[in-house]
């Protein structure tokens, strides 16, 4: 039997499960945290959320989030221009910068190619890094850090192609891939151990 609610709070649990990785259960959950809420926490989430639509855009130049185009990787002068890393989402931006290691400029393609699921180029932002490539010809070297799973390799390997097309000039390279520091090699699978052995460099 399929639980009815009042109309509002169907509306909220029917937009909640929207999001990713939320199901009806969570999304019910969620709709009754808000309602057990006070009026000024349920307006402080409403307002967030308002706000975040109206200041937020995507950098013209890297497509970063950001409240200021180009964003502040882009207009940072202390960083390398001429080095570009191209990730799959903003949120994979952290994760570069942790490293401490890295201080060149971003491209968010805003996902993978995935023909299963309908995503093809034209639904990723590529157009502008070939244009970015092209027109920006101090652009020292490429690095194409999508993840190691079948469509970050097959995007790779198409923008690979395509960069090489609009300039086979440029250096394009792949991040290396292998055993996770500190983990033991008894549990890696296949595809793992074989790009750590195919990358292993001399000590």
């Amino acid at each position: 039997m399929t639980t009815r609610f009042v109309e509002p709070m169907s509306r909220l649990i029917e937009e909640l499960r929207k999001l990713p990785g939320i199901g009806t259960k969570s999304a019910q959950r969620l709709a009754f945290h808000v309602l057990r809420s006070s009026e000024e926490d349920a307006r402080n989430l409403a307002r967030a959320i308002e706000q975040l639509k109206q200041h937020l855009r995507l950098c013209s130049v890297c497509n970063n989030i950001t409240d200021v185009d180009p964003c502040t990787y882009c207009t940072n002068p202390s960083r390398n221009q001429r080095l570009i890393c191209v990730l799959e989402e903003p949120t994979n931006i952290a994760t570069i910068e942790k490293t401490r290691g890295y201080n060149g400029v971003y491209h968010i393609l805003h996902g993978t190619l995935s023909p299963v699921n309908g995503v093809g180029p034209e639904q990723l932002r590529i157009a502008n890094l070939l244009t970015r490539a092209a027109r920006l010809t101090e652009v020292e070297e490429i690095i194409l850090a999508t993840s190691p799973t079948t469509e970050g390799e097959a995007t790779a390997n198409y923008l690979a192609h395509e960069l090489h097309r609009v300039r086979p000039d440029l250096p394009v390279t792949r991040i290396a891939t292998g055993i996770p520091a500190g983990s033991d090699i008894e549990y890696a699978d296949e595809v793992t151990m074989s790009r750590a052995m195919e990358h292993r460099r001399v000590l």
